[in-house]
This record gives structure tokens, sequence and C-alpha cells, in this order.
């Protein structure tokens, strides 16, 4: 660790004793702070509790973040930045939220303390774990397999468990004067409506016909409206998805809310949009993760059991986070694509973008959606001649 790094581990240990010393009125003592992981705003550390006169967990995790919250692919101030920003509030409200949750249905961390002036989050330690990333990175085929059907798992029992407590999570925004209504994600998709047909226009020279103009629209509203809603982290790229002893767990709440489930097991067989990222998934494996999120929350959403109806909501999900993928990283805009986490699974935007255009044509064909597989197709196919020059 830097001395700068070491300084600023030291403020926040200190930060985080005050805080669990005022809420448990009695001393309590943190040491051997070890960096996890953090941005230039945030630092993230593992701390011992070394002594306390309550029942605290061995280790904690303790999160902290400096300044306003800036937008990961456009560079500028996230929406509704005040003097504490959107962005944490909305991630110790949902905190707040999935602790709240029964401990069998907590998707990550449970919240031990929080401070809203401080920008302050003190977590339950998941313990020894590995990221999504590296075992997707290993290529091992059974740890592979294993992973994503426990991401897909832990996706069903996050939404089963948040089904109808949507009032409940905006109940807990408002408390901290949130608007409860402004997602970042849904903003952006609504930019790309209207910027994707020029985008596609002056780079490729493709018109989008009306009905996919259409369905762009109707994708849209999953994340505002739709007849599955449930919580979700919403940045769902691998290196927020950690396996432990308990299965997959997710980090990162700064997104948080409620939206249509199917964009978020979409996310996955889409590679990962928000990143640059290339996960292969032959069509077999994309439905056994398909199946093994549907068997979790089909007892909460029994029109899920139709098959043809359930294949038609994931184009539609697909379609649109394609669709935000475009928008994001087809323009030669390098705060975007700079702002992509790089990992063991990034690849050039080129290959992100043909590889999920193409993927989405062959998921359409083999849902007999003609109209969406030959747009694909015809994207698809630009994109690579584009590229090959």
């Amino acid at each position: 660790m830097t001395a700068l790094l070491a300084e600023r581990a030291t403020e926040v240990v200190s930060a985080a004793q005050q805080l669990l010393t005022k809420r448990m009125g009695a001393p309590v003592k943190l040491s051997d702070p070890i960096e996890l992981s953090g941005s230039g705003r945030t630092t993230v550390l593992r701390v011992r509790v070394a002594e306390n006169a309550f029942s605290l967990p061995r280790t904690l995790i303790v999160k902290q973040v400096r300044g306003a919250a800036r937008d990961r692919r456009t560079g500028g101030l996230a929406p509704g930045v005040a003097s504490i920003d959107s962005a944490f509030l909305r991630e110790a409200v949902s905190y707040q939220f999935t602790t709240a949750l029964s401990r069998e249905h907590r998707p990550g961390a449970y919240l031990i303390a929080h401070s809203l002036p401080e920008r302050l989050l003190i977590l339950s330690d998941l313990g020894e774990n590995s990221l999504i990333t590296a075992v997707l990175r290993s290529g091992s085929e059974p740890a592979t397999r294993n992973a994503l059907m426990a991401f897909a798992q832990a996706l069903g029992r996050m939404h089963a468990a948040t089904v109808g407590r949507e009032a409940d999570f905006v109940a807990l925004l408002r408390r901290v004067d949130v608007v409860h209504r402004v997602d970042g994600i849904a903003q952006q998709a609504e930019s790309a409506i209207s910027e994707v047909p020029g985008l596609l226009q002056r780079e490729l020279g493709i018109e989008v016909p009306g009905e996919i103009a259409e369905r762009i629209v109707r994708g849209n509203r999953l994340f505002s409206a739709g007849r599955f809603r449930g919580f979700s982290p919403s940045d769902l790229c691998p290196d927020n998805v950690i396996l432990n002893e308990e299965g997959a767990r997710f980090l990162d709440y700064e997104w948080g809310g409620f939206r249509d489930a199917t964009l978020d097991i979409a996310y996955a067989l889409v590679s990962f949009p928000g990143c640059l990222c290339d996960v292969e998934l032959s069509r077999e494996r994309a439905q056994q993760m398909v199946e093994a999120w549907r068997s979790e929350v089909v007892g909460v959403w029994p029109a899920l059991a139709d098959d043809d109806l359930l294949a038609e909501r994931i184009l539609e999900a697909r379609l649109i986070w394609v669709w935000l993928s475009t928008f994001w990283f087809l323009p030669a805009d390098h705060a975007r694509i700079a702002s992509a986490r790089e990992h063991g699974l990034s690849v050039p935007r080129s290959a992100a973008l043909i590889n999920r255009w193409a993927a989405l044509a062959e998921d359409a064909r083999c849902t007999g959606d003609d109209i969406v597989g030959d747009f694909a197709e015809d994207v698809s196919a630009m994109l690579e001649e584009r590229w090959s020059e």
C-alpha cells in the first residue's frame, strides 16, 4: 500500500471507528486495513474488529465515497448529484432495503452502519470469495457452468424475494430525498432511442425499420414498468459478482432499483453490455441459465411457465441491451470507451459489438422472429465490414 493509500485508509478507518462507537455506545477499535478495490473516489477496505463490547463480526467491509459521482460512460456528473450525490444515497438505500430481507434472500452483504454526511458504509464481510470474472477467464468448463448457474439462480432468488416490495424501496429513497423515479440507465436508454438510428445511418448506412423502432420503445419501458418487476443492483458486470460458499453474491448498488427482472437475466446473455466483455455462450448454455433463473421466479410469476412468452420477453430485453451497448460504444468517444472496466474478459469494442448483434440475430432466429433476426444480421455484417477495412 502506497503512502497516499495508507493515509487514506487511516482516515477511513478512523471515520468507521467513530461511527461504530457512536452507534454501539461503547468504544470500537478497528485494525489491519486491507484495500480490496475502489476507484479514484472510492475506498473499500477489509478491517479487523480488534476491540468491541458487542457481538460485531470479526471482520468488516468499510466503503467510503468522496466527491460527486461521475457517469461511468459519459464522464459527466451523474443524474441528481447534490451535496451528497444520488449514487451514494441510492446505494445506502439499496443496502438498507436488502438488509431487511431474510438472510437466505439477501443478494449480498448486509448493512451494519452508515453515515450519509460522511458517505460511509460499513458492511458485513462476505468472506473468502472469487470474482466470477476469474472463473469465466479460466476457461474451466465445470467451473464456468457452475458459476453461471449460480449467477442465474441468485438473480432469481433476489427477484422472487423482492416482488411487491417496490413501495418499501421508494419510501426509503424519499426519506433521503432521492428522486425515486430517476434511473440513470433508463435515462440513457431514452437517449439511445432517439440517437442510435442516426448513429447507425451515419456510421453504417443502415436505416432502422419502423417496427424495430417500435420494439425499442417497448423494450425501454422495461426499466420503468413491466409485468415482472423486482429489485436489481443494476450494475451486474462480472467484477460486481463474487462466488463463495453461499453461491453468487452481488456487489455495488449505486444503480440499485426496481425494473423488469427479464432485463437482469438478459444482461448476462448479452455478455454484460455495460462492459466490453465477450463471454461465449452456446445456445444450450444460455437456455440452461434462463431455466435456472425461471425455476426461482415461476412461483411468483406463473405466466413465465409459458415458453413462448418467456422467449418473447427475453428477446425484447436482449434487444434493448444491444441497442444500449451500441449507443455506448459505437461512437469513437474515448471517455465512454475508457470508462468501461478493463479486466480479463475485455475485448476491443469492435469484437464486442459484432458478437452482440450476431448473438441477438441467432436468438431471434431460434424464437422465430425474422424481423429482429434480419435487422441484427445486417448490423452485425456492416459492423464487421466497417472494422475489416
